[in-house]
């Protein structure tokens, strides 16, 4: 008889404390901006053709930095699905850095 049953999406967590929430738009934007800074700033200091050379170079490091996150902190069921940056600090904030917190709470419940 086939197994029928719908496996439960676990919520993006939701930080609570203003500790977490600067720490994970810390993270947001370095996963979102850092690529275009330092490609930017290359591109100030030396030229235009190595600025392009690390625009793609950071683009490839900041993809393997992003799914370390992703596959470090979303449990194995959802990482199918796609997470966007937001999502990605999100989660990994709630489960590196403020775990503790979390646990907290769960034991005054």
């Amino acid at each position: 008889m086939p197994n029928n049953t719908i496996d439960l999406i676990e919520p993006t967590p939701k930080l609570h404390s203003r500790k977490c929430k600067l720490i994970a738009y810390l993270l947001r934007i370095f996963l979102q901006f850092t690529t275009f800074v330092t490609a930017l700033i290359v591109w100030y200091f030396y030229d235009y053709f190595f600025a392009i050379a690390t625009l793609i170079l950071t683009f490839v490091i900041m993809g393997i930095i992003r799914s370390k996150l992703r596959n470090d902190v979303i449990p194995p069921s959802q990482r199918e699905y796609q997470y966007n940056d937001k999502g990605i600090a999100d989660w990994y904030t709630a489960k590196e850095i403020c775990n503790d917190e979390l646990e907290q709470k769960i034991e005054k419940l």
